[in-house]
Formats: C-alpha cells, structure tokens, sequence
C-alpha cells in the first residue's frame, strides 16, 4: 500500500504543479498592464511554437549522419498549409494534418 500512496501523490502533487504553471502568468498578468509592443511580440509565441514543432518533424535523426526528410510528413504538410493560409482556423488546420497523415499511412502503409 505504501507505493499506492506514493503514486497518488505524484500524480496529484504533478497535477497541481502543471495546474498552477499555466495559470499563474495569467493571475500575475492580470495585475498589470502590458504595452502594445509586448501584447504584439506575445501574439508571435504560438505561431514559433507550432513552426518549431512542424519543422522538427519534417526530418528523422541518424546519429553521426545527416537527417532524412520524412516523407509522410512532408507531403501531409502540403494540404495543411494551403489549409492554413485559406482558412486561418485552427481547428480546420490540424483536421486536414491529421486526414492528410491518416490517408497517407492507410493508402500506402506508411
């Protein structure tokens, strides 16, 4: 019983931690307020993050070689951001990804 105890708390004890690290800025920023720069610069974080996380996927590491492009992902990528750029919605966006990728592992055994 000693482990379940354990386990519990770790799960609970992470669950708070994460809980109060995405919702502390928003109490501290609440408090204050931010120039016009700052509120434009932040609007760019979201987009960097999904870039950096797309880009990353577009290649498959080789240690003490060079990576190799991924191929699914690359051509899975190609309907999706022509869906961005039409839509701007996100929810769209990440349909498309997810159709596009699903196809291309079911019609050719990716």
């Amino acid at each position: 019983m000693p482990s379940f105890n354990f386990v519990l708390l770790t799960i609970i004890g992470s669950g708070l931690l994460t809980w109060l690290g995405r919702v502390s800025p928003f109490l501290i920023l609440k408090r204050f307020n931010l120039s016009p720069r700052v509120i434009e610069f932040l609007g760019f974080v979201p987009i960097v993050i999904m870039s950096a996380l797309w880009f990353e996927n577009l290649f498959i590491q080789h240690l003490g070689h060079l990576p190799s492009i991924n191929w699914p992902n690359l051509i899975a990528s190609v309907p999706t951001l022509i869906s961005a750029v039409v839509s701007k919605n996100l929810l769209i966006i990440v349909i498309v990804g997810v159709v596009s990728l699903a196809i291309l592992r079911l019609g050719f055994g990716m």
